[in-house]
């Protein structure tokens, strides 16, 4: 099968994050096993999403991972002018959802196959799917454990978010929440009566703005767009009618962190504010629900040295989107970014890749085979 081929049957499976995935599961289960290569399949706690894990040559050397995620972000967009779960050529352009982000690494990957098992590797490469990233990096931490049954202590993770085939050494961390203020409803006439969400969620939202602005007078780091962590609140819902007491509101907090920061930390300040409203009679629910650490790579470190051999480009010192790499060099692995496709064409109406890309990132992959037999 070539990637394109591969690519049509990875789209045409509606993995879309937070839903279950054992058919795409499976059908890459398929294709792997039919090369010949071991596969373990990992159960998430959810009980319906799977993690895959797949090796190429002697699990218990050190090798390299290649991480990909399966899932994809909705594609409920009405600018869609096509089908976005069935794969559309137009020129050198293949548009379906999850074809930059990250599908299109992952057909690459497969696509590579023949090359990878036509002669005995002395270094494995493995293949670490997850599921749920999209929803803040969520499958990784449950396959992070069984590594080291899986394999020996990996040389290094190459991450396969789109970059347009440049390496990419650092990312920001992240951590949300969401913030429930419940009160009590009453007519709006007898506002003693009552306890308002919506005014009570002001005293978070206060603390939010103010965390925020503290945040941007550093601590610094150039390498990154803003150079400083950043905090906002996102969404905020709540309230029923005009003349009618909210009794409940909901807002949701996001923090990034520059390297170095830890992102839950960020929060803290408005996790506080929210707790101090129990003292004033309304219940408060704070729900961390994603969290996952930046990633920082040295310019000169081996990972990053083999992936400009690789590419023929010098790293980028860093994105601003976030990715499982800091995952991985958390857990003590070196990580780096590096795969087909455009960050800017991802989570949009009409994403698409480039047949060249796919061609390239295949090529790629094999290439570090063919160091992985010396």
């Amino acid at each position: 099968m070539t990637v394109t081929d591969i690519l049509k049957d990875l789209i045409a499976f509606p993995s879309v994050v937070g839903t279950p995935n054992g058919a795409i599961v499976d059908g890459i289960r398929g294709i792997l096993e039919a090369a010949g290569v071991r596969v373990r399949v990992l159960p998430g706690p959810e009980g319906d999403r799977f993690n895959l894990f797949a090796t190429i040559g002697p699990a218990m050397v050190p090798g390299y991972v290649l991480s990909g995620h399966m899932d994809v972000v909705p594609a409920t967009e009405p600018e869609w002018t096509g089908d976005p779960f069935r794969l559309r050529t137009d020129g050198n352009r293949l548009y379906g959802r999850g074809t930059s982000d990250m599908k299109g690494f992952i057909a690459a990957a497969l696509a590579a196959l023949p090359a990878l098992t036509a002669a005995p590797l002395a270094r494995p490469i493995h293949l670490a799917f997850t599921y749920d990233e999209e929803a803040g990096c969520q499958g990784a931490p449950h396959l992070l454990p069984h590594l080291p049954d899986l394999c020996a202590p990996p040389l290094g993770v190459i991450v396969g978010e789109p970059s347009g085939l440049r390496a990419v050494r650092a990312h920001k961390g992240k951590a949300s929440a969401r913030l429930t203020v419940r009160g009590r409803s009453g007519h709006s006439s007898r506002p003693d009566q009552g306890l308002n969400a919506i005014h009570a969620m002001t005293d978070a939202l206060t603390a939010a703005v103010a965390q925020a602005g503290r945040l941007s007078e550093g601590p610094l780091d150039s390498v990154f767009e803003p150079p400083y962590s950043s905090l906002q609140a996102g969404t905020i819902q709540g309230g029923l009618a005009v003349n009618v007491i909210p009794d409940t509101c909901t807002a949701e907090f996001e923090a990034r962190a520059i390297a170095g920061v830890d992102p839950v930390s960020l929060l803290e300040p408005v996790r506080e504010a929210a707790l101090r409203l129990e003292e004033r009679g309304f219940a408060v629910d704070w729900t961390q629900t994603s969290a996952y650490p930046a990633l920082f790579l040295a310019a000169r470190s081996p990972l990053a040295r083999l992936l400009e051999e690789l590419t023929g480009r010098e790293p980028q010192a860093a994105v601003s989107y976030g990715t499982e790499a800091g995952l991985y060099q958390t857990a003590g692995i070196d990580a780096i970014i590096c795969g087909p496709g455009d960050i800017a064409r991802a989570h949009r109406p009409d994403e698409h890749i480039l047949v060249e890309e796919l061609h390239a990132c295949q090529s790629m992959i094999e290439a570090l085979g063919q160091r992985c037999r010396l």
